[in-house]
C-alpha cells in the first residue's frame, strides 16, 4: 500500500511600505482627477481638435498664398493667414446675404398663411376639407392644429431657447476660427521647437512620419472638397429644371453639407427638399428621390474610391473607418474618421518596417494596390 506524502506548503510574506501605499493612493487620485477633467473638458477639447484639423487642412493653401504674395509681404505667413480668413468670412457673408432674405420671407409668408390653411382644413365645403373628410384625416388635422396652437403659445420660450443655441453655436464657431488662425500663424514655430526636442538619430524618421500623416490629411480634405463639388454641380440642373428659387444659393448649401462624409447629404436633402416644398409637392418629391439616389451612389461607390486614392487607403478601410467613426463619435466622428485611420495606418506601417516585419517594397506595393482598387 503506497503512502502519499503531503506536499510542503511554503508561506510567502509580502511587505508593502507606507511610501508605496502613498504612491498608489496619489496615483489613483490623480487618475480620477485627470478622467474627471477630461470628461468636463470634452467640449473644449473638441473645439481644439476641430481647430487643429482645420489648421492642418488649410496649411498648404496658406503656405501657397504666402509664397505668391506681392511686394514686401511675400513669405509672410501671418499676413497670408489673415487674408485667408478674410476671404472665407467674405464668402460666408455673401452666402448668408443671398440665402437669408428669401428664407425669412418664405417663412413669414408660411406663418401668415398657416391660419388660412387650418380654416380650409376645417371647412367641409373646401377642396382641402373634402379631401380630409373622404380620407378620414380629421383626427390627424385636429392633432396638428392643437400642436400648432401650443407652439404659438410657447413661442416666447422657444425663441429664447433658439437664441441661446444660436449664441452658443456662434461662440463655438468664433472660438474655432480664432484657434485655427493662431495655429496657422504659429504652426511653423512650434514645429521647429518639437523638431529640436527629437533626438538627431530619430529626426529623419519622425519627419517622414509627419510628412506622410500631413499628406493623408491634405488628401482627405482635397477628396472631400471634390466630392462636395461633384454633388453641388449635379444638383443645379435639377433645380433649374424644376424652377426652384435661389438655385445658386442652394448649390452652396449642398457643397457645404457635402463636406461632411456619410451624413452630410442627409442634412442637405432635408434642406433642399424643404425649400422645394415651398414650390410644389411634386418638386419636393423629385428632389428628394434624386438626392437619395445620388447619396447612395456616392456613399458606396464614389466616396470610397476617391478617398482611397487621396489617402492611400483601400476603399474597404475607408468605408469601415467612416462607419466606426460615426458609431463612436457621431457627426464629428464621421468627419475625422478617415484621416485618423490614415494616420494610424502610417504609424503601423512605419512600426512594422522599423522592426523588419515589412520591407519598403512591400509598403510601396500596398500603397499602389490601395490606389488601384
Amino acid at each position: 500500500m503506497a503512502r502519499s506524502n503531503s506536499a510542503d506548503v511554503s508561506e510567502v510574506e509580502v511587505t508593502v511600505s507606507n511610501r508605496t501605499i502613498l504612491r498608489v493612493l496619489v496615483a489613483a487620485i490623480l487618475a480620477v482627477v485627470f478622467v474627471t477633467a477630461i470628461r468636463r473638458s470634452v467640449h473644449t477639447l473638441t473645439l481644439i481638435g476641430v481647430a487643429l484639423f482645420l489648421s492642418l487642412a488649410l496649411n498648404a493653401p496658406v503656405h501657397w498664398l504666402a509664397d505668391h504674395l506681392p511686394g514686401r509681404v511675400r513669405g509672410s505667413r501671418s499676413f497670408a493667414t489673415g487674408l485667408s480668413i478674410v476671404i472665407v468670412l467674405a464668402l460666408l457673408v455673401a452666402f448668408l446675404s443671398v440665402i437669408v432674405p428669401p428664407l425669412v420671407s418664405q417663412t413669414t409668408a408660411f406663418v401668415k398663411e398657416a391660419p388660412g390653411l387650418v380654416e380650409q382644413a376645417h371647412d367641409q365645403n373646401s377642396s382641402v376639407g373634402t379631401f380630409i373628410r373622404d380620407h378620414n384625416l380629421q383626427g390627424q388635422v385636429d392633432k396638428l392644429s392643437h400642436q400648432l396652437s401650443s407652439r404659438v403659445d410657447n413661442i416666447g420660450g422657444t425663441a429664447i431657447s433658439t437664441v441661446t443655441h444660436i449664441g452658443s453655436s456662434l461662440f463655438a464657431t468664433l472660438t474655432v476660427i480664432v484657434l485655427t488662425v493662431m495655429m496657422l500663424a504659429e504652426g511653423p514655430h512650434w514645429r521647429r521647437i518639437l523638431e529640436q526636442l527629437i533626438p538627431s538619430k530619430h529626426t529623419k524618421r519622425t519627419q517622414k512620419i509627419a510628412h506622410d500623416m500631413h499628406r493623408v490629411i491634405q488628401g482627405y480634405v482635397n477628396g472631400q472638397v471634390l466630392l462636395a463639388a461633384i454633388a453641388s454641380l449635379l444638383i443645379v440642373p435639377m433645380l433649374f429644371i424644376l424652377h426652384i428659387s435661389n438655385p445658386w444659393a442652394l448649390m452652396v448649401i449642398v457643397f457645404i453639407c457635402g463636406l461632411i462624409p456619410m451624413v452630410g447629404h442627409t442634412i442637405g436633402a432635408v434642406i433642399i427638399t424643404g425649400v422645394a416644398l415651398f414650390h410644389s409637392l411634386s418638386a419636393a418629391v423629385i428632389i428628394l428621390a434624386y438626392y437619395i439616389l445620388y447619396q447612395q451612389i456616392e456613399n458606396y461607390v464614389v466616396q470610397p474610391r476617391i478617398q482611397a486614392n487621396a489617402t492611400n487607403m483601400s476603399a474597404l478601410l475607408v468605408f469601415i473607418s467612416v462607419i466606426l467613426g460615426a458609431n463612436f463619435g457621431g457627426l464629428l466622428g464621421a468627419l475625422v474618421a478617415i484621416p485618423i485611420a490614415g494616420c494610424l495606418r502610417v504609424i503601423v506601417l512605419d512600426y512594422l518596417e522599423s522592426r523588419n516585419m515589412l520591407s519598403r517594397k512591400t509598403v510601396e506595393a500596398e500603397e499602389t494596390s490601395a490606389k488601384a482598387v
